[in-house]
C-alpha cells in the first residue's frame, strides 16, 4: 500500500501530523475518522509506480492482476471493490499503482485514465483496450481479452527466450574464439613467418594487419556496448527516439513483415473493439490513434482517419499504408462489403497475432544455424589463411 501524509484535529481542537499507510485517500480517511480525528488534508504519493527501473516479475504481476479484474467484473463486483482485491495480486510498485489507481476512480475518473497515469506499468494498447471496453460498456470483456492476449505474449516471450539462449551462448564463445584466434594465436605465427623470409599470402597478411589493429585499438571495441546502451536509452527516453527505432524497425527486411503484422493485429483489435461498442469510425480511430505506442502508426492511423473522414473507405484508406500488410485491407474490405466490419477486423487481429507469433518463432529458431555457419566461416577463414602462409613458407624451404 501507499504511504500517504496526513494533516488532522482531534476533538480538543490539537493538530496531529503523521504518515500511514492505506489503500486510498478515502479509507485512510475512514480510518482516522474512527479514531476521532477530523481530516484537514492528505497528500497523495508521487504517482510513479509505473516509471521505476525494472523489476523481475513485474509483467508476471501485471498478467495475474488482469486475470483476477477479469474473473471479478463479469460476476457484478464493483469496479472498487475489484481493484480492492486485486491489490493483493500485485507486490511493490505494482500495488502501489494499483492503490493510486483506485482512488482516482473513487473520486468519479474514468478507469482508463487512473491507468495511463503509470505509463510504464500500463501501455498504451492496455490503456486504450480498457477505454474501449469502458465506452462500449463491457469492461469485464475488455479485461479478459487483455488477459488472453497478454497470457498470449508471456507465453511468446517464454518461447522465445528458450529459443534464444542457444544462439547467445553460441554467440559469446563464438567471438570469444575468434578473439583469441586473433589476439594471441596469429600473432605467435606472424614472429614464425616473418623470420623464414617468405611472402605471405593475401589473406593472411589481411589477418595479421586485422589481428595488429584490434590488439593495438581493442579499447575503442568498448564504445560498441556504451553506444547500443546510449541508443537504447535514447529510444525510450525521447520522441524522436521511438520515432527513429519505429521507422527502423519498419525498415529491416527481416524485420519489417513481423512489425507489419504486430501493428496490424493492433489496428485491427482496437478498431474493431470500438466500433462493437457503437463508436463512429473516426470516432473510433481517434482513440486507436491515441492507444498506439509506436509513433509511426500512430501518424499513419491520423492519415487513414483524415481520408475516411473526406469519404474514402477504410479499405482504400489501410491499402495506401505501408504500415500494414495488404491482407488487412482485403479482409476489411470484404467487412464493409458484408456490412460486418467489426466481425472482419477482430477476425483479422486474431490472424495477424498468429502470424506474427509464428514469425518470431522462426527468426529465433533460425538464428541458431545462421550463427553457426557465421562463426564456422569466420573460423575456417582464419585457419585457411593460417595453412596458406604454412604451405608458402614450406613450399620456400625446398626451393
Amino acid at each position: 500500500m501507499p504511504t500517504y501524509a496526513y494533516q488532522a484535529v482531534d476533538s480538543g481542537g490539537k493538530r496531529e501530523r503523521g504518515r500511514a499507510f492505506a489503500a486510498s485517500t478515502l479509507a485512510l480517511e475512514r480510518t482516522l475518522g474512527a479514531r476521532g480525528l477530523l481530516v484537514l488534508e492528505i497528500a497523495e504519493p508521487a504517482e510513479d509506480g509505473g516509471r521505476r527501473g525494472f523489476r523481475p516479475g513485474r509483467r508476471r504481476e501485471i498478467l495475474e492482476v488482469t486475470r483476477a479484474l477479469a474473473a471479478l467484473l463479469p460476476v457484478g463486483m464493483p469496479l472498487t471493490q475489484a481493484l480492492g482485491a486485486a491489490l493483493h495480486v500485485g507486490t511493490g510498485d505494482v500495488r502501489a499503482a494499483l492503490a493510486a489507481v483506485r482512488g482516482r476512480v473513487e473520486r468519479g475518473e474514468m478507469l482508463a485514465d487512473a491507468l495511463a497515469a503509470h505509463g510504464a506499468l500500463f501501455p498504451p494498447l492496455y490503456v486504450g483496450l480498457v477505454r474501449a471496453g469502458e465506452r462500449s460498456g463491457d469492461l469485464a470483456g475488455a479485461f479478459a481479452r487483455l488477459a488472453e492476449q497478454l497470457e498470449r505474449e508471456e507465453r511468446l516471450r517464454g518461447r522465445l527466450a528458450s529459443a534464444a539462449v542457444y544462439p547467445i551462448l553460441l554467440s559469446v564463445a563464438g567471438s570469444v574464439a575468434v578473439a583469441v584466434l586473433l589476439v594471441f594465436v596469429l600473432p605467435r605465427f606472424a614472429e614464425l613467418l616473418e623470420g623464414s623470409g617468405a611472402s605471405l599470402p593475401p589473406t593472411t597478411a589481411f589477418m595479421l594487419s586485422l589481428s595488429v589493429a584490434l590488439r593495438r585499438w581493442w579499447p575503442a571495441l568498448l564504445l560498441v556496448p556504451a553506444g547500443l546502451v546510449m541508443f537504447g536509452t535514447w529510444t525510450r527516453a525521447t520522441a524522436d527516439g521511438r520515432r527513429a527505432l519505429a521507422r527502423l524497425l519498419l525498415a529491416v527486411p527481416v524485420l519489417r513483415s513481423v512489425r507489419q503484422n504486430v501493428l496490424a493485429a493492433r489496428f485491427a483489435r482496437l478498431t474493431g473493439v470500438l466500433l462493437g461498442g457503437g463508436a463512429p469510425l473516426v470516432a473510433a480511430l481517434d482513440d486507436v490513434r491515441e492507444s498506439l505506442a509506436d509513433p509511426v502508426a500512430a501518424d499513419d492511423v491520423a492519415r487513414v482517419r483524415t481520408a475516411v473522414r473526406e469519404g474514402r473507405s477504410l479499405r482504400d484508406a489501410v491499402a495506401a499504408s505501408p504500415v500494414y500488410p495488404p491482407l488487412l485491407a482485403q479482409l476489411v474490405g470484404v467487412g464493409e462489403e458484408a456490412g460486418q466490419l467489426r466481425t472482419f477486423l477482430l477476425k483479422a487481429a486474431e490472424i495477424f497475432e498468429e502470424r506474427s507469433e509464428r514469425a518470431a518463432q522462426r527468426l529465433a529458431t533460425l538464428a541458431e544455424p545462421a550463427l553457426i555457419m557465421l562463426f564456422g566461416a569466420v573460423v575456417a577463414f582464419v585457419a585457411l589463411s593460417l595453412l596458406q602462409a604454412i604451405y608458402g613458407v614450406n613450399e620456400s624451404s625446398f626451393r
